[in-house]
């Protein structure tokens, strides 16, 4: 079983907002064979606090007016290091470049598919 359509339309929704604000390291995953209550992780980072915020506040508005329900929110806090925006089908992480080298989500989950993205620029 792979990732569903829904779930692939909003991480392209949710991946194009975090490029929007030029979040770097966009990588989606296709978790839905290993992880039983979700089908897709998108990791992105931001060199700092004020650009991880704006890539969070992006894709919450992006996701939003496309209809998905944000049933879950960790990490916005004073340090914005790492945040989590669970929707469901669609988990989204936040990071600071550092702390995405330092806990390596994308090498943990590297035997899953990698969804293409269509980002132009892609980085």
């Amino acid at each position: 079983m792979s990732a569903s359509a829904e779930s692939i339309e909003l991480t392209h929704i949710a991946a194009s907002a975090a490029a929007d604000k030029k979040a770097t390291f966009i990588q989606a995953l296709d978790v839905s064979e290993r992880f039983a209550i979700s089908d897709v992780f998108l990791i992105a980072s931001g060199s700092a606090e004020p650009q991880v915020k704006a890539i969070v506040d992006e894709i919450e508005d992006k996701l939003s007016e496309a209809g998905a329900t944000l049933l879950r929110r960790e990490g916005m806090n004073a340090e914005l290091r790492w945040v989590l925006l669970d929707y469901g089908e669609l988990i989204v992480h936040v990071q600071r470049d550092e702390d995405r080298d330092e806990y390596a989500l994308a090498r943990l989950w590297g035997d899953c598919p990698v969804i293409d993205l269509q980002l132009d620029g892609e980085v």
